[in-house]
C-alpha cells in the first residue's frame, strides 16, 4: 500500500468509527448508510487490496470489522448474538445489510462481490477429486449422484420436509459447484428425496421453504443464508461457476443445463428455486406456492424473477396474496414445462434430461439468462434484499408469525 492509499485508507477508518457515536440507533445507522453511499467502493478496495482478493460474504464482513471498527458487528458480536433466539436478538445483522447494502449499490465493488461469490467454495474443491472418482456424494443434506451425463441432486431432509436452513445452503453449493466442475456431467438434476416426516413418509417432496423452526431459534442467518443462498448456489445455476478453465477466453465461468423434478409441492424458498431452473417437470398432484406476506419475509429474488416469468398479475397474487397454484391447473404453464403422473416422473426426468444435452442448449441457455436476468439489475436488487430483508426478520409481525409456525413440526404453510 502507498502512502497516499495508507493515508486515505486512515481517512476512511476515522470516518467509519465515526457513524457508531450518536446514541441514538436510529441516527447511528442513517449515518452508517450516508457513510456507506459516499465511501463503498473505497472501503471495498481496502478490503480487497484493490480487487485482487475474492472474499465470500463472511470473511467481507469480518474482514471489515477488523479494518473498519464500528461500521460493521465484530464476529463475536454476531457469534453471541446468534446464540440467542431470534426474538431476543439485538438486531446487529440490520447493520451488516446496511453494509452489503452500500457494497452491492457499488457498480464496481457490487459487480466484484457478485463475481467473487461464483467461485467454487474450498468445500467443493476438496470433495471434487472424490466425486470424479466415484461419481457419488453424500454431503449431509443433499445426495449426489452421476447418472450418464446428468447429476442428480437429491434433498434428503426427510424429517423436515426439505425446509431449507444454514446447513443446506452449503450443501447445495458444494452439490452445485461439483456439477458444473466435474466434465463428466452435462445436465443437472434436483429432486426432493423420500420423506421420514409422519405426514409424507414414504413419499417424496420437493422442498417446504425456509426452515421456520430455526428461524425462531436465530439459526438463520443473513450472510450464510439469506444472502449466501442468492448469490451462490442459485446465482451458480443461472450463470455457472467461475473458474480459470481453458477455454476461459470463451466464457470464465462454466455453465450447463438444469433441471427441477416438483414432487409433493414447492413452497416459500422451494418454489424460488424453480425460477433459474431451464426445465421444470412436476407431478399432476403437486402445487407450488410463494406465502411471501404469510410469513412477513421478502422471498428472495423471487420477486425479481416471478412476474418476468409468469406476468404481474399471477406474481402479485401469490407473493401478496399467497394464491397456491396447483400443476393440473392452467396457470401452472407460466411456471412449470411438464407436468407428469407420479408414477412417470421418472421416465419424464429422463426425457427431460435427454432434452437439455445439447451443446446449443448451453450457448442459447447463456443468451435467455443474460436478456430475462441482467447481471447489473440482480446485483441492484440484491442490494436493496440486504437491507430489506436484515429489516424484516426482526420486525415484530415476522417474529409472531415465525414462532407460531414453528410451534409444531415442519409442515406444509
Amino acid at each position: 500500500m502507498t502512502g497516499v492509499e495508507a493515508a486515505r485508507a486512515g481517512s476512511l477508518r476515522a470516518a467509519a468509527a465515526a457513524v457508531r457515536e450518536p446514541a441514538d440507533q436510529h441516527a447511528s445507522r442513517s449515518s452508517r448508510r450516508a457513510f456507506m453511499a459516499a465511501n463503498a467502493e473505497a472501503v471495498y478496495d481496502v478490503l480487497t487490496a484493490g480487487r485482487t482478493r475474492h472474499l465470500r460474504l463472511g470473511a467481507l464482513v469480518e474482514l471489515a470489522a477488523a479494518e473498519f471498527p464500528g461500521l460493521v458487528p465484530t464476529p463475536d458480536e454476531l457469534a453471541q448474538d446468534a446464540a440467542r433466539r431470534q426474538s431476543d436478538k439485538r438486531g446487529l445483522e440490520i447493520d451488516v445489510g446496511i453494509f452489503m447494502h452500500g457494497i452491492l449499490s457499488a457498480p464496481v465493488a457490487g459487480e466484484h462481490l457478485v463475481d467473487a461469490m461464483l467461485r467454487p467454495t474450498p468445500r467443493a474443491l476438496a470433495r471434487l477429486d472424490e466425486f470424479r472418482r466415484t461419481g457419488a456424494l453424500d454431503l449431509g443434506s443433499v445426495l449426489v449422484r452421476r447418472d450418464g451425463a446428468a447429476a442428480h441432486l437429491t434433498m434428503c431432509r426427510g424429517d423436515r420436509l426439505n425446509a431449507e436452513d444454514n446447513q443446506q445452503v452449503e450443501d447445495m453449493e458444494t452439490a452445485v459447484d461439483v456439477a458444473l466442475l466435474d466434465p463428466a456431467v452435462r445436465v443437472g438434476v434436483v429432486r426432493g428425496g423420500v420423506m421420514d416426516h409422519p405426514r409424507y413418509r414414504g413419499r417424496r417432496v420437493f422442498s417446504a421453504g425456509i426452515n421456520l423452526k430455526e428461524l425462531s431459534a436465530g439459526r438463520i442467518s443473513l450472510i450464510d443464508f439469506l444472502l449466501r443462498r442468492e448469490l451462490g448456489y442459485l446465482n451458480k445455476i443461472v450463470r455457472g461457476v467461475r473458474v480459470d478453465h481453458e477455454q476461459s477466453w470463451r466464457s470464465p465461468e462454466i455453465e450447463k443445463p438444469w433441471l427441477a423434478a416438483v414432487d409433493g409441492f414447492a413452497i416459500g424458498g422451494g418454489m424460488q428455486m424453480l425460477l433459474v431452473f431451464d426445465r421444470v417437470i412436476a407431478a399432476s398432484d403437486a402445487y407450488l406456492a410463494l406465502p411471501a406476506a404469510k410469513e412477513g419475509i421478502v422471498p428472495g429474488a423471487g420477486n425479481l424473477r416471478l412476474g418476468r416469468q409468469a406476468g404481474a398479475r399471477l406474481s402479485r397474487q401469490m407473493i401478496l396474496g399467497g394464491r397456491r397454484i396447483r400443476a393440473s391447473e392452467p396457470d401452472a404453464r407460466l411456471l412449470v414445462d411438464e407436468v407428469a403422473e407420479p408414477e412417470d416422473m421418472d421416465a419424464s426426468v429422463e426425457r427431460g434430461v435427454a432434452l437439455l444435452d445439447s451443446p446449443a442448449v448451453v450457448a442459447n441457455r447463456r443468451m435467455v439468462n443474460l436478456a430475462e436476468h441482467p447481471r447489473d439489475r440482480f446485483r441492484t436488487y440484491m442490494a436493496e434484499f440486504a437491507l430489506q430483508q436484515s429489516i424484516r426478520i426482526y420486525e415484530d409481525d415476522v417474529l409472531g408469525k415465525v414462532n407460531r409456525f414453528s410451534a409444531g413440526a415442519a409442515a406444509p404453510r
